[in-house]
């Protein structure tokens, strides 16, 4: 079995602060993928990615998106 990563999601709050939405292991493909999209789905919502950081102290994958709010779905 491929071995993943941590990847731990934060949406950005219109006031600026940071929520915690998400946090589970990602695949490898998951985590390549990041290059080619643009936005994604949590829980039934959509986000669009701003950045990511690899924080080596907890072995994860930060990814910080801001919720998208009256988008037509593709």
């Amino acid at each position: 079995m491929e071995k993943g990563m941590t990847v731990h999601l934060l949406e950005k709050q219109s006031t600026g602060e940071l929520r915690s939405i998400d946090e589970r292991e990602w695949t490898m493909d998951m985590i390549a993928a990041l290059h080619h999209v643009n936005y994604l789905t949590v829980g039934g919502r959509e986000y669009e990615t701003v950045e990511g950081r690899l924080n080596v102290d907890s072995q994860t994958f930060e990814l910080l998106v801001v919720a998208v709010r009256n988008r037509n779905p593709i």
